[in-house]
């Protein structure tokens, strides 16, 4: 089973990741990277984005709709199948993905750190932000979730691991993109990511850093159109993908996961992979 790490950097649209990503955008310049656009799903809201990115369906079939409905889902997802193939997973995320993908609700003393063999998250650690609020974004230090995931490649040995930060989006809500603030809000993700990204790389993980939606002008998301709901998507790995001017579908990332980590795609998730094996 190959180890690949899934980063979600939530809420940053197309423009503002070349522009303003200058590490991610070096190592593709330098030949170690490439990069796509990626179209979320509609609505192109955090919650129904975060379903569709694990389960591979639309939200008219998970039936996330918005941030205000959580539950545990009842389909497959990257989780449960290499969960089942005998993969290690882990997840350093907010805690709808524990709700999502492994039990509801949300307990902060059981559930803020967890180890579980079974599955299908194997070992998680989670944040709420919970108290969060125009001026007070409750959001953890990105360094300290990055150090995180890498802790549970070197010390748990996981086959699988997310990461997923609300930092840019929540500064994006309050800022909007195009301001002095952003610029530096990006820069500095930029260059704490960049601490961590040779460390996962020698660890032999392939590596993807995305997002789950974009904002437009006003800090929205939800909607249609490019600003809203396209991202880059930068892939450190060798498997053989689509033109540079292809733009990927959301739904194709679960099952393009799979498919490289050598799990058998479920029924449920109908678009085709864009990995090979």
């Amino acid at each position: 089973m190959r180890k690949l790490l899934l980063i979600i950097l939530d809420g940053v649209p197309y423009r503002n990741w070349r522009r303003l990503f200058g590490n991610l955008e070096g190592w593709v310049a330098a030949g170690e990277a490439r990069v796509w656009r990626m179209r979320s799903v509609l609505p192109s809201t955090s919650g129904s984005c975060y379903a569709s990115i694990h389960t591979g369906t639309p939200p008219q079939v998970h039936g996330i709709w918005g941030n205000g409905l959580r539950r545990r889902l009842e389909l497959p997802d990257v989780f449960s199948e290499i969960s089942k193939a005998g993969g290690k997973t882990g997840a350093v995320t907010h805690s709808f993905w524990s709700e999502f993908f492994n039990r509801y609700p949300f307990d902060m003393v059981r559930d803020i750190e967890y180890d579980e063999p079974e599955g299908p998250i194997t070992h998680g650690r989670f944040h709420t932000m919970t108290g969060d609020s125009s001026y007070n974004q409750m959001t953890p230090s990105d360094v300290d979730l990055f150090a995180t995931l890498t802790r549970l490649c070197l010390v748990k040995g996981i086959d699988y691991g997310i990461l997923h930060t609300c930092t840019l989006d929540s500064l994006g809500h309050r800022f909007f993109h195009d301001c002095e603030e952003m610029d530096d809000a990006c820069y500095r993700m930029d260059e704490m990511l960049a601490t961590f990204l040779h460390q996962w790389r020698s660890a032999g993980y392939e590596v993807i850093v995305t997002a789950d939606h974009g904002q437009d002008e006003r800090g929205h998301h939800g909607g249609a159109g490019e600003l809203q709901q396209e991202f880059a998507f930068y892939y450190f790995g060798d498997s053989e993908m689509p033109a540079a001017d292809v733009v990927l579908d959301q739904l194709a990332l679960a099952p393009s996961i799979l498919t490289r980590m050598g799990v058998a795609v479920p029924p449920s998730m109908k678009a085709k992979p864009f990995f090979t094996a």
